[in-house]
C-alpha cells in the first residue's frame, strides 16, 4: 500500500470542503474533547459524511466500501479480534492475494493499520465505510461470533448433561456464560430491528427466533441444557418466581445498550419439553409518536385529526396483535396532550412515558382490571381517557358510558376491519342505539414490510399481479433483491396502512338499524373510507411495498 502522508484536515481544506479557519477551530475542539476530527466536523454541522468519503476517494483513490451489500465469512472476521475493531472502528472483509482488505471509519489512522498488520501478518489495504455502517456490522458480525464461542464453551464443559440436570449450585458456577449468552441475544435481537425474542424448548436443543418486521426468523439452535439456567436467569431479572413451572407468568425488566433504553416484557409458558419464553422489546428512547412518519396518507390524517378533535365519544382502533395499534393512540394522546385537559390512560403494561398524562398500569394479582380501573378514573375528573385494550362486555358497556357522559375515550379492539369492530360491540352486549350515540371514529390498521432502499428494483407488473391489483395495463412497481442489509429478505422496516371510517348521520342510522355489516362498509365508503386492502395496494404503486405484502397482511380484512 502506498504511503499516504495527508491528515484528514489538510485533505478537506485543499478539496475545499472546510476552510482553514474552520478546521483550526475543529483542531480547538478535538484537543478539549479528545473525539475524532472527522466526528467534530459532522456533529458541529461544518460538513458531511458524504462529503469527507468523497474528499478522502478523491485526494487519495481510496475505495468506497458499502457493508450492507456482502455478507463476511467468519474466517475472515476471525482475523481481527473484537476489541481492536471496536478501538479502530474497523472490519476485516475479504483477503484478496496476500493483502486484508479492511473497511474503516477513518483510513487515515495510520496507527490502526500498523497495529492490525502486526496481529494480522498480512499487508493491509484500506477501504472507506459510513462510520454508523461500520459499527453496526461490528455489532452484528462479532455479536454472532460472541455467542458461538459462549455455546461452544458451555458444550465443552457440559457436553453430557441432560435437560432438567441443573443444581443450584451449577447455576452458580455457570453464571457468567448464562449472562454473557443471554446480552448477546438481546444485543442481537436490538442490532436486527426485532420486536420479540422466542427461546423454545424441543427436546434435544432450543432454537432461537426474532421477530423481524413481523416475521419470525430462526437464528440459533443450542443445547437444550442451556435453557433451564437461561430461563432462571430471565425469571430472576423479571422479579418472576423461579420455582414455579406449571403455569405462564408474566414480568419485564429494563435492559440499557450505550444510550439507548429498552423495556422487555416477558411471558413464559409450560411446554411439552420445558419452559417458552417469549420477550417483547420496546425502545424507550425511540418511540415514534408521529402520524406523518407512521405511514398515514394526506386524506387519512385529516379524518384521524377531525375525529379526534371531538369534544366526546369514542374512538377505536383495531387490528391483530403487533399491528402498531398502541402507537397510533400515543400520537393521538400527543396531539391531544394540552395543559387544560385532565388525560388519564389505564394500560397493561405502560409502554411509554407522557409528561401531562396520568397513567395508570392494571394489575390483576390485585383485582386492578380494566373495567374497575376504568370506574376509578371517571371519580379523577378526566376530560380524555384512553384504556388499553377493551376485552370484555362490563369494560366496553363503562367506556360507552363514559362516553355518553361527555368524556372522549381512546381505546383498542381486537378485529379485523373497521365496520367489524360494530358486529364485535354488539356481541359483547353493547346495544346498538348506545354505539350509533358514541362511536365518533374507528381506524382498523395493518403493519406492512416496506421495501429494502438497498436492493429495490423496478420491474414490470405481471399478469398475476396487474389481477391482484386492479390493472388493466403493465405498470412499474419494485420488489426487493435482498441484500445483507435487510438480512437477505428483501425488506426494511415496516410502515402503516389504515382504514379510517368516520361515523356520520347515514351510518349511525344504519347502526341503530343493526343493518349487516357489507352494507355499512359500502355506506362508510361512500363517506371517504379507503380499505386496508386498497390502501396496501397504493403503497405497491408507490414503489413501498409488495403485492407478496398485501397478500400477507390484507386479504380476509375486507372479506
Amino acid at each position: 500500500m502506498p504511503k499516504i502522508n495527508k491528515r484528514l484536515g489538510e485533505i478537506l481544506v485543499s478539496s475545499g470542503v472546510i476552510t482553514e479557519e474552520v478546521l483550526q477551530n475543529a483542531l480547538k475542539l478535538q484537543k478539549n474533547t479528545g473525539n475524532k476530527l472527522g466526528e467534530i466536523l459532522v456533529k458541529e454541522g461544518f460538513t458531511t459524511e458524504d462529503q469527507i468519503i468523497e474528499a478522502v476517494k478523491s485526494q487519495l483513490g481510496i475505495q468506497y466500501m458499502n457493508l450492507d451489500t456482502i455478507n463476511i465469512s467468519p474466517e475472515i472476521i476471525d482475523i481481527i479480534p473484537e476489541s481492536l475493531a471496536r478501538k479502530h472502528e474497523l472490519l476485516p472483509v475479504e483477503v484478496v492475494n496476500g493483502q486484508l482488505i479492511v473497511a474503516m471509519a477513518d483510513p487515515l489512522n495510520y496507527y490502526a493499520l500498523e497495529e492490525i498488520r502486526l496481529h494480522s501478518g498480512l499487508l493491509v489495504k484500506t477501504t472507506i465505510s459510513r462510520r454508523e455502517s461500520v459499527l453496526n456490522n461490528i455489532e452484528k458480525y462479532y455479536g454472532q461470533r460472541k455467542a458461538k464461542e459462549v455455546i461452544e464453551d458451555y458444550a465443552k464443559t457440559y457436553a453430557v448433561r441432560k435437560k432438567n440436570t441443573v443444581t443450584t449450585a451449577d447455576e452458580e458456577e455457570n453464571n457468567a456464560p448464562i449472562i454473557k449468552f443471554l446480552n448477546t441475544i438481546i444485543e442481537s435481537a436490538i442490532y436486527y430491528g426485532a420486536s420479540d425474542i422466542h427461546l423454545e424448548p424441543e427436546e434435544f436443543e432450543f432454537r432461537v427466533r426474532f421477530r423481524i418486521d413481523g416475521i419470525l426468523r430462526e437464528i440459533m439452535n443450542s443445547n437444550i441444557g442451556m435453557l433451564d439456567p437461561i430461563v432462571s436467569r430471565i425469571k430472576i431479572m423479571s422479579n418472576l418466581n423461579i420455582a414455579e413451572k406449571r403455569i405462564p407468568q408474566d414480568g419485564r425488566f429494563n435492559y440499557r445498550v450505550k444510550d439507548r433504553n429498552f423495556d422487555l416484557r416477558v411471558s413464559t409458558a409450560p411446554t411439552m419439553w420445558g419452559e417458552k419464553i417469549v420477550m417483547r422489546l420496546l425502545d424507550k428512547s425511540n418511540f415514534n409518536m408521529n402520524l406523518n412518519t407512521l405511514g398515514v396518507e394526506e386524506a387519512d390524517m385529516k379524518k384521524m385529526k377531525s375525529i379526534i378533535a371531538k369534544p366526546y365519544g369514542i374512538i377505536l382502533v383495531s387490528g391483530p396483535t403487533g399491528s402498531g395499534k398502541t402507537t397510533t393512540l400515543y400520537s393521538f394522546l400527543n396531539i391531544l396532550n394540552d395543559e387544560t385537559k385532565n388525560i388519564i390512560t389505564i394500560e397493561d403494561p405502560v409502554e411509554y412515558n407522557f409528561r401531562g398524562i396520568n397513567q395508570m398500569q392494571i394489575n390483576p394479582k390485585v383485582g386492578f382490571t380494566f373495567s374497575n380501573g376504568l370506574k376509578s378514573i371517571l371519580r379523577q375528573d378526566p376530560d380524555i381517557i384512553m384504556v388499553g385494550e377493551i376485552r370484555d362486555g362490563e369494560t366496553a358497556e363503562i367506556a360507552v358510558r363514559a362516553a355518553l357522559t361527555g368524556h372522549l375515550v381512546l381505546s383498542t379492539i381486537h378485529t379485523n376491519n373497521a365496520v367489524g369492530t360494530i358486529t364485535r360491540l354488539e356481541n359483547m352486549g353493547i346495544e346498538p342505539f348506545l354505539l350509533s350515540s358514541t362511536v365518533v371514529g374507528v381506524i382498523a390498521q395493518r403493519l406492512v414490510r416496506k421495501i429494502c432502499p438497498n436492493c429495490g428494483y423496478e420491474h414490470q407488473t405481471d399478469i398475476r399481479e396487474m389481477k391482484l391489483l386492479g390493472l388493466q395495463l403493465p405498470v412499474t412497481i419494485r420488489s426487493g433483491k435482498g441484500c445483507s442489509f435487510c438480512n437477505n429478505t428483501g425488506y426494511k422496516g415496516r410502515v402503516g396502512i389504515y382504514e379510517v371510517m368516520s361515523v356520520n348521520s347515514d351510518l349511525r342510522q344504519l347502526i341503530d338499524e343493526r343493518r349487516p355489516e357489507r352494507e355499512i362498509e359500502d355506506a362508510a365508503i361512500m363517506n371517504g373510507m379507503t380499505l386496508l386492502r386498497e390502501a396496501c395496494k397504493r403503497k405497491i404503486l408507490s414503489g413501498i411495498t409488495t403485492v407478496e405484502e398485501l397478500l400477507r397482511v390484507t386479504y380476509g380484512a375486507n372479506e
